[in-house]
């Protein structure tokens, strides 16, 4: 009898069971994501998964890695970068509710004529991606972040965001954060970045493990035009 029963188990009745748990392990996952991002109003983050994908990468390889990251409040970041990487990355950061369709069509027309010279995600998109998915592109994850971006604009608000933001974005190998890039690439504070250090800096933010800031000239001179237009 026993027997029977264990043969009249349905493959297909395994597969729904594994698929039920599958949907609530990833409604978990989020949950705590959300938590996470509620909580992060009030505490710094010790890491991202951007900060471990990079230290597990340097063990995976054999590479010497020091990572370089220090959370430091906004009062203490120059306005020159907080304006800067605003003009480079979400021109319409403080317009938009966390997606920038007009972006993103841009983008997506770029694609279509085969040269993309800007992207789509704002800054709270990059946020949720640095926090909780690394540097992976996968509509999985695109759609993941999608549900997290209302909950960011939520429960943070545009200053907290873009404090985290400054914090805990790459500038470079083992480079998070804006006090460790300007000591790093400039030896000064955060708070004593310039106009031009501060656009340099934020040219880099597309690829920051291969540029660097003061090769940037060009673009540099996009984003110091960008701030003018806007009265920074």
């Amino acid at each position: 009898m026993l027997e029977v029963t264990a043969m009249s188990i349905s493959p297909f009745s395994l597969i729904g069971s594994l698929l039920r748990w599958l949907f609530k392990a990833v409604v978990l996952l989020w949950v705590l994501a959300a938590l996470l991002l509620v909580a992060l109003r009030w505490i710094d983050p010790p890491t991202t998964m951007v900060h471990i994908e990079r230290r597990v990468q340097a063990t995976i390889h054999d590479t010497p890695y020091e990572e370089h990251y220090k959370f430091i409040p906004m009062s203490q970041i120059s306005p020159n970068l907080q304006h800067a990487v605003v003009a480079a990355e979400d021109g319409r950061f403080y317009q938009h509710h966390g997606f920038d369709w007009h972006a993103i069509q841009l983008a997506a027309q770029e694609d279509m004529d085969g040269g993309r010279t800007r992207g789509g995600s704002t800054l709270t998109q990059q946020l949720v991606k640095n926090l909780f998915f690394g540097t992976g592109r996968s509509f999985i994850r695109k759609g993941a972040e999608a549900t997290l971006v209302p909950v960011a604009e939520f429960a943070l608000g545009k200053r907290r965001i873009l404090e985290l933001y400054l914090n805990v974005v790459e500038w470079g190998p083992g480079v998070y954060g804006a006090d460790a890039a300007s000591r790093y690439h400039y030896k000064t504070s955060a708070r004593g970045l310039s106009r031009q250090q501060s656009a340099q800096l934020a040219a880099v933010l597309p690829a920051p493990l291969t540029r660097q800031p003061n090769r940037m000239n060009r673009y540099t001179s996009v984003i110091l035009r960008r701030m003018h237009q806007v009265g920074w």
